[in-house]
């Protein structure tokens, strides 16, 4: 009998420190992270703030949300002729936590907005449109447009007006889908060009 229970408290003692090792987490390396992304700044930076309106800027971005994009792409989540390769090349989970972390460690530069479009912009970010239903973007992205990392709704202060644009045209027409439960695709099916022109202008100015 004590031979049996002696396993069984074994056997428990086993399991318990496997089921604690492996919710043990390879804490991220912004270092290892810095040195990973020389293949990332030809379109985003050298320090993630990209110059090229096509490319988003992902300086200060937060780090959950870089990394799903990421793994999004790399399991065709999300699709993009150029990020997807790239993200396939990433050689390990660990170095796609690095990168985010490096990333996201990083001050994000200011953008400068049309100020004719300010002021309708503003009014969308804050306040939705009403008369289609759609939502305020700061309910998810912050007065500021500092997102809300807990949630992965991302950062998108400063950010250039023309990605913006493409990535609501994108949620719109469905060629991206990657939002959780249809989050983005349900606000952007909703606006107009003009309106999202206009909010991508007012976004691309505001800072935090």
């Amino acid at each position: 009998m004590k031979i049996v229970v002696m396993l069984g408290l074994l056997a428990t003692l086993s399991f318990n420190l496997t089921a604690r090792a492996s919710e043990v987490k390879k804490e991220a390396d912004a270092a290892n992270g810095k040195a990973v992304s020389a293949t990332c700044a030809a379109c985003h930076g050298a320090d993630g703030n990209s110059v090229n309106p096509d490319w988003p800027k992902i300086a200060g971005q937060g780090e959950a949300y870089l990394a799903k994009q990421l793994h999004d792409f790399r399991s065709d989540k999300r699709v993009d002729p150029s990020m997807t390769a790239m993200a396939k090349g990433i050689k390990s989970d660990s170095d796609v936590a690095d990168l985010a972390a490096y990333y996201s460690s990083v001050k994000a530069k200011p953008g400068v907005a049309n100020p004719e479009m300010i002021a309708k912009g503003e009014a969308i970010y804050k306040g939705g449109v009403v008369s289609s239903g759609v939502a305020a973007c700061a309910a998810c992205h912050g007065p500021t447009g500092s997102g809300n990392p807990a949630a992965k709704f991302p950062k998108i202060s400063g950010q250039h007006a023309k990605y913006t644009v493409t990535q609501l045209m994108n949620f719109k027409s469905s060629k991206r889908a990657n939002d959780t439960g249809k989050m983005m695709r349900n606000v952007a099916l909703k606006m107009t060009d003009a309106e999202m022109d206009a909010v991508a202008e007012y976004i691309s100015g505001l800072r935090n």
